[in-house]
């Protein structure tokens, strides 16, 4: 068994070039009213997860993803800048994602589980969260003992400040609220190394971790990092603007190293969710590390990845494939069967619309018809046979889909039906148009 402290990930399950276009399915958990009022209890929003979980297992999703949040989005809105200060209800219930994944895989026999997100800022940051993981993967192995069932660990700074606020991820001095836009991504960087390391097996300190040097380079414009620079005079007492300006490192410990210390390490797939170019090629210099995509991101930005992952990506996971970043997308299929062809179309459409709609209204407080098109655009809208074409037409035979049905919609029943629309209708299309060489 390969375990933690040797510098090595298997290759168990590894997709090789070729293997074809994968599918996994997206989680997201959210506790707010959906398009039509309905807002479950909390328990019922666990049920309708897990019998969903039951039936992506059932019908050949490769992971299942889990979205996971931290702290109230609701009560947030109380704070003197909320992030979200239209969202009713809260963004998301998971909030202890090795747990849930522990009972996913427990009423499941197949399928993987992953986070999307973990925020490695949060929860006690970087060091409990790799301790928490090792005792995961821990409990995994004994749940499937023999096979080769894996956790798909996605991790990022977090999507919303105010989670990780409480943790103390916030300006400390001057200089680090007049470079905080650029600082953030930074401190995310030093989390980031201690947290794999510490996976890896080292031995960790604030000594050996990861230096934070701020340059024009992480700025966008001269006045930004000329404003930097007056702040550290500031601080330092200096006379001449620096070229390189020095943060003191964010978490301040000694020698430490997390335990269990025989964690299956060949279990864990690590997937960051960046598209910094910087970070993705520093991470792989410690472990394999995928990367996370999200429906929105351009066709270059995509292209461009694949093409530098191919260079960067740690030689122990093995050679870079497409399936390594999975991409996520809104599924609207309808394969109702009391409806013609172009009716399941239209009411595709209609149902795109009404979800999008109450989401970006959530977001933002009012209604921007332009983002709700463009949205559904992105998306996947219509009948079996339309969603199949979409598929077909905008991404690459080697793809890895991350489907997400659970949008904005409570029907459980509507969702599980969905899902197996995808499954059962939509897939063995697009394999069936990739075998005859369409694209």
């Amino acid at each position: 068994m390969t375990v933690l402290g040797v510098h090595l990930i298997g290759r168990a399950n590894v997709a090789e070039p070729g293997a074809g276009m994968e599918h996994d399915i997206f989680f997201s958990i959210s506790h707010t009213p959906d398009h039509s009022g309905t807002m479950p209890t909390e328990a019922a929003m666990f049920d309708h997860y897990f019998d969903q979980r039951r039936l992506a297992d059932e019908l050949g999703f490769g992971v299942a993803w889990v979205a996971q949040a931290h702290l109230s989005t609701e009560t947030q809105k109380q704070n003197a800048s909320p992030v979200v200060p239209h969202w009713p209800g809260e963004v998301g219930l998971c909030t202890d994602f090795p747990q849930l994944a522990l009972e996913s895989f427990r009423c499941t026999s197949r399928i993987d589980v992953g986070s999307a997100v973990l925020s490695i800022l949060a929860a006690g940051g970087p060091i409990a969260q790799a301790e928490r993981l090792a005792n995961t993967l821990t409990h995994l192995e004994r749940l499937d003992r023999g096979g080769t069932r894996r956790l798909h660990i996605g991790f990022a700074s977090g999507r919303f400040e105010f989670m990780a606020r409480p943790y103390g991820i916030l300006p400390r001095d001057e200089v680090e609220a007049t470079s905080w836009p650029a600082l953030r991504g930074q401190v995310f960087l030093e989390a980031a190394s201690i947290f794999l390391r510490l996976l890896r097996g080292d031995v960790v300190s604030d000594a050996s971790a990861r230096p934070t040097v701020l340059t024009r380079d992480h700025f966008r414009s001269d006045e930004d990092w000329t404003a930097v620079q007056r702040a550290a005079m500031h601080r330092d007492g200096g006379s001449t603007p620096p070229k390189y300006v020095h943060i003191a490192p964010r978490y301040a410990f000694e020698e430490v190293r997390i335990v269990p210390k025989e964690a299956p390490l060949e279990r864990l797939v690590l997937v960051a969710g960046t598209h910094d170019p910087e970070a993705q090629i520093e991470l792989n210099g410690i472990l394999p590390v995928r990367v996370f995509n999200l429906s929105i991101t351009s066709p270059e930005v995509i292209d461009a990845t694949h093409e530098r992952m191919a260079t960067c990506f740690h030689p122990d996971g093995g050679a870079w494939t497409r399936g390594h970043m999975p991409r996520t997308v809104f599924v609207f299929v309808n394969d109702e069967p009391d409806l013609s062809a172009d009716e399941q179309s239209a009411a595709a459409k209609h149902e795109a619309e009404a979800a999008l709609a109450a989401y970006w209204t959530a977001l933002e407080g009012t209604l921007d018809p332009s983002k709700v098109a463009r949205a559904t655009n992105n998306a996947l809208v219509g009948n079996v046979r339309e969603v199949a074409d979409q598929m077909l037409e905008r991404f690459h035979p080697e793809d890895r889909i991350m489907a997400w049905f659970d949008f904005f919609n409570h029907d459980n029943e509507r969702v599980k039906r969905n899902m197996r629309a995808y499954m059962e209708g939509v897939v063995p299309l697009v394999e069936r148009a990739l075998k005859g060489g369409r694209r």
